[in-house]
């Protein structure tokens, strides 16, 4: 009884010593070693073209106060990247949650209605392609303003991904359970709420998570194109002064704030659907 105790102990200590290891390899090395080899490509680079590229020590130095100091106010237009980061993620999430108002409901009633999916669907294959930017000027237009101008783009660029997954998760739902719905003689409002909409929501949130991702991407290209507080905006005028530190620390800040968004999307898919969503 004895022997066979400790084999069961000695098999649990090396199950978990392996699990350790693999853990530590996977989320650790294996990330630090890509990025890495992105740091020594960078570095090589610069060495080679060091009258235009700076090196990431060269970029590091350049940047620190804009580091170390992210939220300084030094007069009208000066204001550290934090507040710029800040003001380019108001955007987003403002373009973003009017974008999933609108699309969710649209993507439950493609999904629902034929009749709805052959009216609506070739209307979105049309505008889907539509570069965003393209909206820029007729927004321009309507708005006159930067801000407004901007928020909207952001708003239509929201839509698309999230209507389609939408459509897709609700029109997914397994027929036998809208038949068990049917025979427990639940009605059409009780049967979105618990059978259609907890179906769908992995769909809902997938479609919310590229929608995002996708705004994310957008709102630098516009904000350098109308000017104002932004990150986009600054990486443009720090391209206009011939800085690319400024720029390569904007790029990595852009990246990162992007990760961020798309972590806080998945921590709410998770508490609302009570399962692991993939990263």
């Amino acid at each position: 009884m004895t022997l066979l105790l400790d084999l069961a102990v000695n098999a649990s200590y090396a199950t978990a010593n392996r699990f350790r290891k693999a853990f530590w390899r996977d989320t650790v090395l294996l990330p630090l070693a890509g990025f890495a080899g992105v740091i020594a490509l960078w570095w090589l680079l610069a060495t080679i073209r060091s009258e235009i590229m700076p090196t990431p020590w060269q970029a590091l130095t350049a940047n620190w106060d804009y580091i170390i100091h992210p939220f300084y106010r030094r007069g009208p237009g000066n204001l550290g990247v934090g507040w710029l980061l800040l003001a380019s993620i108001r955007r987003v999430l403002i373009g973003f949650v009017l974008g999933a108002i609108v699309a969710v409901p649209i993507g439950f009633l493609i999904g629902l209605y034929r009749p709805a999916y052959l009216a609506l669907n070739p209307l979105i294959q049309v505008l889907k392609p539509v570069s965003p930017l393209a909206w820029l000027p007729i927004a321009l237009a309507i708005f006159n303003l930067a801000n407004p101008s901007a928020i909207f783009v952001i708003f239509i660029t929201s839509l698309w991904s999230t209507v389609i997954n939408t459509a897709l998760g609700v029109s997914s739902v397994p027929q036998d359970y809208i038949d068990v719905s049917k025979v427990l003689e639940m009605p059409r409002w009780r049967q979105l709420i618990k059978i259609i909409l907890p179906a769908s929501l992995s769909y809902i949130f997938t479609g919310l998570r590229i929608s995002l991702g996708v705004a994310w991407l957008v709102i630098v290209a516009v904000e350098m194109l109308t000017g104002g507080v932004g990150i986009g905006f600054f990486v443009w005028d720090e391209w206009s002064r011939l800085n690319l530190s400024a720029v390569f620390m904007a790029v990595v800040l852009i990246g990162l704030t992007g990760l961020v968004l798309d972590w806080l999307l998945c921590k709410l898919q998770e508490a609302v659907t009570h399962r692991p969503a993939q990263s």
